[in-house]
């Protein structure tokens, strides 16, 4: 019996007691997170859970609070869902739910901190600069590539989906480049363009008992994996597992497996990857805390590889909620 059997059998239905379904949300990521919403409350009806959606876009925090769920699924991605921010306010109304907690949430939104806590862990990211996006002079971005080499990334630190992510091939690009994303956020980052293949790992659990899943190998229309080939088309190719060699393989799975402990997540996430031709050395890109869940993404895609159905997926993630301060049974309001 797999992990995901044991937990379906464990808590199933109405054993879970009222459940919130979170989506929609703010986020430049609106879109996909409805899509992301609507497969769980499917998925879980379908195994008999009192599901139900929530929009806190459309509804107030006291509305989440009247509501007496017993425990919440977060498919909201991208900021005010994805960034710690809703979970601080779901620890303090005491209401469980799926994915990392507040600290953890935080640092994995931003690509900036969290590339530098995997620095300070020793463990493999392309090299960077960070930018100020309304300060930096047409000099210093002149300068970027000669420290990054072309070509280079530029990204928006908090956004998600390849909302606001430019690829810079010459000197000439970089000022329309770094304007893309300035658009998006107070700081640009400016990373190493690592050649080579793009995959990702999905990482269920915690501590111990966190494990990967097949890695997924993705492959856009001429490398570019942008929003569109991400969710809208039928262009980029999956390959699942990905076709490397099971040294490899376990190498890549137990990095992602320390990237996610090392930003001290649970539940689960999805660790990118870029993998470098020639000397097949992968280095980590992004860790997302609370992946897509629709008809394209990834995370479903790795679990029906090792045997899980989306159905079965969705129950395990939520039978993983869980707050990171437990109430105290004696705490009374003042």
């Amino acid at each position: 019996m797999n992990m995901s059997d044991a937990m379906s059998k464990k808590k199933t239905g109405h054993q879970f007691g009222k459940v919130g379904v979170l989506f929609g949300g703010r986020s430049a990521e609106r879109e996909v997170s409805i899509m992301s919403g609507n497969g769980v409350l499917k998925a879980l009806k379908s195994r008999g859970v009192d599901a139900h959606l929530f929009d806190p876009a459309e509804r107030s925090l006291a509305e989440l609070a009247a509501e007496k769920f017993d425990r919440v699924f977060i498919a909201l991605h991208g900021r005010y869902g994805e960034d710690g921010t809703l979970q601080g306010a779901l620890e303090q109304l005491g209401i469980p739910y799926t994915g990392p907690g507040v600290m953890a949430s935080a640092i994995a939104m931003d690509k900036v901190m969290t590339k530098r806590v995997w620095q300070s862990a020793g463990l493999p990211t392309p090299r960077f600069l960070v930018l100020d996006a309304h300060g930096a002079t047409r000099e210093e971005l002149r300068q970027v590539p000669d420290v990054l080499g072309l070509p280079l990334m530029l990204k928006a630190p908090h956004e998600g989906s390849t909302i606001g992510i430019a690829k810079v091939a010459g000197y000439s690009d970089m000022s329309e480049g770094f304007a893309l994303c300035a658009k998006y956020d107070e700081v640009v980052l400016a990373e190493e363009f690592i050649r080579g293949r793009e995959l990702t790992v999905p990482v269920l659990g915690a501590g111990r008992t966190a494990r990967p899943l097949p890695i997924v190998e993705i492959r856009a229309p001429e490398g570019n994996y942008d929003y569109q080939h991400k969710y809208f088309t039928d262009d980029t190719k999956y390959l699942c597992p990905a076709p490397l060699d099971a040294a490899l393989t376990q190498r890549i799975q137990a990095l992602a497996v320390q990237a996610f402990k090392a930003i001290g997540c649970e539940g689960w996430a999805r660790v990118d990857f870029m993998l470098r031709d020639g000397d097949n050395e992968p280095f980590l890109l992004e860790i997302n805390t609370s992946p897509g869940m629709t008809g394209h993404s990834l995370v479903p895609m790795a679990a029906k590889a090792d045997g899980v159905s989306y159905e079965d997926l969705c129950v395990e993630i939520l039978a993983s909620a869980a707050l990171d301060l437990a109430p105290t049974a004696d705490w009374k309001p003042e």
